[in-house]
């Protein structure tokens, strides 16, 4: 077939095709046109119909624990955070809580907001704030993927107590209450 023919087979087709996009417009009752007039904008002025659904709740996506524990590894979580039962090196300092327990302390959107937003919520007097009154915990969102922060949720609500004793921190102690964010 020459380039020429199938040009213009291939003009016919798009044609053909808006021909009958055209004739189906025009057979249709002039009340229904109007009413996609109408709701065309309806939606452009404020989204119309496509609120936020009644009762609508975010739901925390399953993450899985294994990959988020190679996050906490990836991302040196350990260098605050003591987890007992865990053969991380030793934090280096009065940082963060121990976390061993925290899994079943706290919702999965509260480790996110820890995760992604450590300033929402600093905790005075419990040693988890810098100097000018922010969180001592880093923001990482540069460096984790959404999926990443959904598994290392997972790890961390997976955390359970431990009966292995703490790993020896050089007589280190955790602030009171160590059992809250960060």
């Amino acid at each position: 077939m020459s380039k020429y023919l199938e040009r213009y087979l291939s003009l016919a087709v798009v044609g053909c095709i808006v021909g009958l996009f055209l004739l189906s417009n025009l057979a249709q009752p002039a009340s229904s046109q109007r009413q996609g007039s109408q709701a065309s904008t309806k939606s452009s002025g404020g989204h119309g119909d496509h609120q936020t659904p009644t009762g609508w709740q975010f739901a925390w996506p399953q993450g899985d624990p294994v990959n988020g524990r190679e996050v906490f590894v990836k991302l040196e979580c350990y260098s605050c955070h003591e987890v007992k039962g865990e053969q991380f090196p030793a934090p280096g300092g009065e940082v963060g809580p121990e976390l061993s327990v925290m899994g079943p302390l706290h919702d999965g959107e509260y480790f996110a907001e820890a995760l992604i937003n450590p300033n929402a919520v600093v905790e005075k007097g419990k040693g988890y704030e810098a100097a000018d009154g922010a969180s001592k915990m880093p923001s990482y969102n540069d460096l984790v993927t959404v999926q990443e922060v959904i598994d290392l949720v997972a790890y961390l609500k997976g955390l359970e107590p431990s009966a292995e004793p703490p790993a020896s921190h050089g007589g280190r102690s955790w602030p009171s209450g160590g059992h809250d964010k960060h």
